[in-house]
């Protein structure tokens, strides 16, 4: 799965600091393994509806909480929610604790809606895992934009 990420980002001709460390189990626990190196540390929830047949990849700071009430107005959802395991298996390949935009690369449905904080997107660079949790990439802003829009996904920018 990494080697995938890798082959997409070097295919577009983006480079980016690779940082390896011990599996992080959650986002505090990776941030110590970063510790110092320049970048926003984001935090990636991917969520579903109610009848689970809308899906949504939310970027954001990971100090920062999702105000579920105000994204569900954004949406025009009833209800969302994070979505299962077994969504997450099914639609990105992924398991939980490894979720970043890199797992859309596995999204054959490209049927998952991408929202990216605007507090972060003026931001240089942003971590993200790699579809591992024993990595960290560090990726240019302008890059992650690139490659959402290389692979078919337009990310709105609201702000939560």
């Amino acid at each position: 799965m990494f080697n995938k990420v890798m082959d997409k980002l070097n295919e577009l001709g983006i480079k980016v600091q690779i940082v390896e460390h011990e599996p992080a189990l959650t986002t505090e626990q990776a941030d110590k393994f970063i510790e110092g190196i320049e970048g926003v540390r984001t935090k990636t929830m991917f969520l579903t509806n109610r009848k689970k047949k809308n899906f949504y990849l939310v970027i954001m700071d990971d100090a920062k909480r999702l105000d579920m009430d105000k994204f569900k107005g954004i949406t025009e959802e009833k209800q969302i929610k994070i979505a299962s395991a077994e969504s997450l298996a099914e639609k990105m390949k992924l398991v939980p604790g490894v979720v970043s935009p890199f797992g859309l690369l596995n999204n054959d449905d490209k049927d998952i809606k991408v929202y990216i904080d605007k507090e972060i997107i003026t931001q240089d660079r942003m971590s993200f895992h790699p579809n591992t949790n024993e990595k960290t990439i560090f990726i240019n802003t302008t890059d992650l934009i690139k490659y959402l829009n290389s692979i078919g996904y337009e990310p709105k920018i609201i702000e939560f």
